[in-house]
């Protein structure tokens, strides 16, 4: 009998060795085992979940009885993390059963010094009213149909289907001021690699990391922050794999490293360009894959400069610190395609101008910025630049020791380039992969609790595109070159999709397809942003959900004074945490601060269900164990509570453009049905009302709704795809598992 990880540790747990040794065929104990399953199923009931900490997406089985959690193990059939936790994954017993969960909702009144216990309906009427008040008092007509006087931080801690729900509300209402951890934590990330290859997230996955040969970890320290990972790291060095860790601090990732290189706290740029150089000069690269698979062979504009001395390219404004990039562009024959030299020997082509940029980057310069000595740096060059061949390749992880700095944009650009010149993007073990630290950054980034981009990365409509058309043609990239995959060409039948999926029949070609219910932006309303309005006394109200600003922003004393200035706020989460009680915090007089709090019980990630996205982009999905402890409710329940109740204050009522609300399509049931929302955000065809079956089959006429075009193959007509939980790992036992999740 073959005996599976999974079923040697039901064995050995619930009946001993015995057991085990009766499943060998060694000797008969059926009754104990009889026993054993009826233990089972006497004292527990098991359920499958995601953890909630570092976006790894390790698997979690709860067992409950008589509807409390009374354990919480690994999952041994989980491909990620195959049964093991780390430390913090181990302890999401201690999230669901803690006497310090807030189970109440709780209220404090301006000037009051203590909170006061309240009921849902209290609470979601009062908050609708303060909604409905500040945006009929702040709203901006003209086209630009937005509030800038209401606020909303968070949601890597939601579910998909409820960051979703949160964007859709959210727009519909008129807010511009939206953003969550992802700009504090990876925005940076977004920017350089979205440049580099379109996508801004991990370019392979966590099990990917034990087919490298070569393994980089800069900025960050993944054997604590993401223990799991290590699982894998470690298989690829017992494979014969090099790890190679970049740190100011010896971590104890670093003590695990074939070679540890220290240098100064913000030299990436520096030290991966002399990795860079140390490629091109030794002639390292993979010279078939930078000509076939790079822009490499492509010629610039002759008018376009390099800055030999200070690495400034031409259309620099000292000034404004930006660039015009008028002499940024290729070169194009009569048929508008991008002219080559595929000899790479052209001054124009992107390989001379990079080589002729990346020269200053010699190696004593390099070790003088950096501080590592110079053997050792040597070394890191050598070991990796000899993963440029067709069979072998290396990858880079990093996390927020790169993405915080002011120029970590810059750091990840390197880290794109040099992996292209060696060849190892499009490859098994090899990429550039961005460690998320919360359980769902890349998901509510996809969903873009963002002000800046619409779900699926679609851009926010400005202030300069007020119709639909204009929309469409100034953000639908062309391209002549038969070779360009561009599926941003499919804009029109992405947005389109989107506005049926949220306005449903109210959508109509004759009516922009509901376009103009869109807020529209017209300067910065980042976080930083964000906050400083709140300071000036510009944003009126604020909703903090699953965030706590009062921990993570960077400027403390003013995001405190930031929310005294506030009428209203609302913090949703398991904890009385900083933000919510921040009017009680010492030194300060409660009883003159006049902002009014909520602070609603949010239900912990086994108190809920619905899909979340792990750095890898896996989207899996967490079932139900139990019902939420005491007046604590789902995420999902409350968003749905709200926006019911501020519509029909809006139809009892009117008030300024009522329009976006009463009309916004939100057909999920008595109770919300977290399984409608996620076939919503899949799409569907509007008139047969089927699922559809990826985003190849959007169109652009009204006939597909899609509420985010990147996940439409997630809840098809065959079902859920992100509650699979097929483990056969094929092809080639990569670590793919193409039927999980």
């Amino acid at each position: 009998m073959e005996v599976t990880r999974r079923s040697f540790l039901k064995i050995t747990g619930t009946a001993g060795g015995g057991l085990f040794l009766s499943q060998l065929g060694i000797f008969d104990l059926a009754k104990p085992k009889a026993y054993a399953e009826e233990l089972k199923l006497k004292y527990g009931k098991e359920t499958t979940s995601i953890c909630p900490y570092c976006s790894v997406g390790c698997g979690i089985i709860a067992t409950t009885r008589e509807g409390k959690l009374i354990n919480s193990e690994g999952d041994p059939d989980h491909p990620i993390n195959q049964g093991a936790l780390c430390s913090k994954g181990s302890a999401i017993f201690q999230i669901v059963n803690n006497p310090r969960r807030q189970t109440k909702v709780l209220y404090r009144a301006p000037k009051r010094t203590k909170w006061e216990e309240k009921d849902w309906n209290f609470a979601i009427r009062t908050i609708a009213k303060k909604i409905k008040e500040t945006r009929d008092k702040t709203f901006e007509l003209d086209g630009l149909n937005r509030t800038r006087a209401i606020a909303s931080v968070g949601g890597a801690m939601h579910n998909n289907e409820e960051c979703y729900l949160w964007t859709k509300l959210m727009r519909a209402i008129g807010l511009v001021y939206l953003e969550h951890q992802a700009r504090l934590c990876h925005s940076s990330t977004v920017a350089a690699l979205a440049e580099s290859f379109g996508r801004g997230a991990m370019t392979n996955h966590w099990i990917d990391l034990k087919n490298s040969d070569c393994i980089m970890i800069i900025g960050s320290n993944a054997a604590e922050c993401h223990p799991v990972s290590f699982k894998w790291i470690t298989r690829a060095k017992e494979q014969g794999a090099k790890l190679i860790v970049v740190d100011p601090r010896f971590t104890r990732t670093a003590s695990k490293a074939d070679i540890y290189a220290q240098m100064r706290s913000g030299c990436d740029v520096a030290f991966i360009g002399g990795i860079i150089n140390y490629c091109l000069q030794n002639n390292l690269y993979q010279k078939e894959y930078v000509i076939e698979y790079t822009d490499a062979p492509f010629l610039i504009n002759p008018d376009f400069k390099l800055s030999e001395d200070i690495g400034l390219f031409s259309g620099y404004n000292p000034e404004k610190r930006s660039y015009d990039k008028a002499t940024w562009k290729y070169q194009y024959d009569e048929a508008g395609i991008p002219k080559k030299d595929k000899t790479l020997q052209d001054p124009n082509c992107v390989f001379q101008l990079l080589k002729r940029h990346y020269a200053r980057y010699d190696v004593d310069t390099v070790i003088k910025i950096t501080g590592t000595p110079k053997d050792t740096y040597l070394k890191v060059c050598e070991t990796f630049c000899a993963t440029g061949k067709p069979d072998k390749v290396a990858t880079i992880m990093y996390s927020m020791g790169t993405t915080q700095h002011t120029n970590a944009a810059q750091m990840i650009r390197a880290y794109s380039i040099l992996q292209l010149l060696l060849g190892n993007i499009g490859f098994a073990g090899g990429g550039i992969n961005a460690l998320r630290g919360e359980p769902n950054v890349q998901g509510s980034t996809d969903h873009t609790l963002l002000f800046h981009i619409l779900p699926g990365y679609l851009k926010a409509p400005t202030d300069k595109e007020l119709d639909l058309k204009t929309y469409i043609e100034k953000y639908t990239p062309k391209s002549k070159d038969p070779k360009s995959a561009n599926w941003w060409q499919n804009t029109p039948k992405y947005i389109t999709s989107l506005l049926k999926a949220w306005w449903g029949d109210n959508a109509r070609q004759e009516n922009d397809f509901c376009y103009s219910y869109l807020p529209k932006n017209s300067g910065n309303y980042s976080y930083i942003s964000l906050f400083e309005a709140m300071y000036a006394g510009t944003i009126k109200g604020l909703f903090v959900f699953g965030q706590n600003p009062c921990v993570c922003s960077p400027n403390l004393n003013m995001t405190y004074k930031a929310l005294e200035n506030l009428n209203w706020l609302v913090v949703m989460d398991l904890w009385e945490q900083e933000t919510a009680d921040f009017w009680k915090r010492p030194g300060v007089d409660s009883t003159k601060i006049n902002t009014e709090v909520f602070l609603l019980p949010a239900a912990s990630i086994l108190e809920k269900e619905g899909s979340v996205t792990n750095s890898g982009r896996w989207a899996q999905w967490r079932n139900k164990a139990i019902e939420p402890i005491g007046n604590s409710k789902p995420d999902y329940e409350i968003i749905d509570s709200l926006y019911k109740e501020l519509k029909t204050l809006y139809e009892k009522e009117q008030g300024v453009f009522p329009e976006p609300i009463v009309n916004l399509n939100w057909d999920y049931g008595e109770t919300l049905n977290p399984h409608l929302v996620a076939k919503e955000i899949n799409g569907y065809e509007t008139q047969t009302k089927k699922q559809v079956a990826s985003f190849a089959k959007l169109a652009d006429d009204g006939t597909t709704a899609c509420g985010n075009w990147i996940y439409s193959g997630s809840y098809t007509e065959d079902g859920n795809m992100m509650a699979r939980r097929d483990p056969q790992d094929v092809p080639n036992n990569l670590g793919l598992y193409p039927k999980w999740s």
